[in-house]
């Protein structure tokens, strides 16, 4: 039995130090938004959806092997930040962000409005394969997604979780609702060729 207990502390203290010792391997990548919507922008490393910048911390921070990466940063109505990394292993690599507005006029054939409502509600949202925000922005009084009338795909993803996806046929001034709750399945979730506005 005592030697039982020693194996079991023995392995207790090993998983701790094993998990510095990764660290000292992966680079951190910190984004140091300036304003709230770059709090809100998503974020994609190598293609793959992570997340929005405000929860990209803490036990969800952005860890990543040494080498090159690409991170991309998407808001609609802003342009999409690109940046290549060259990452060390054991680096911090801070990256200040300020995104800049996209002066493309809102189109004013968007009159139908579409609500979605899932959980969780930080999980993106794109619509024919461009991202439009997270959910918690247009599941609120007084909240939507305006769309120009028509045939959409509507896909809900968040990595971690099997995406919802559907198709929805919109008429001029119609008001529709989408309600999913998301299935914990894959660990990544690819968010397609995208890119920033509707």
């Amino acid at each position: 039995m005592f030697r039982y207990f020693v194996l079991l502390l023995a392995v207790t203290w090993c998983i701790p130090i094993s998990l510095r010792a990764e660290n000292k391997i992966l680079a951190e990548v910190k984004i140091l938004p300036a304003t709230g919507v770059e709090k809100n922008a998503g974020v994609w490393v190598d293609g793959q959806y992570l997340g929005y910048v405000k929860e990209l911390k803490g036990n969800k921070k952005i860890l990543l092997m040494p080498g090159k990466h690409e991170i991309t940063i998407r808001e609609p109505w802003y342009k999409d930040d690109v940046e290549e990394l060259l990452l060390e292993p054991g680096e911090v690599h801070t990256l200040p962000l300020t995104l800049v507005r996209n002066n493309v006029p809102a189109d004013n054939r968007a009159t139908a409005e579409l609500k979605i409502e899932a959980t969780p509600d930080r999980a993106a949202v794109f619509v024919d394969e461009q991202f439009v925000g997270h959910v918690d922005e247009f599941n609120g009084a007084g909240q939507g997604l305006l769309l120009i009338p028509g045939e959409h795909k509507i896909r809900v993803a968040l990595p971690g979780y099997e995406p919802f996806e559907t198709v929805v046929n919109l008429r001029d001034r119609q008001k529709m609702k989408i309600e999913t709750k998301l299935v914990k399945g894959s660990i990544t979730e690819e968010g397609g060729s995208v890119g920033s506005g509707h």
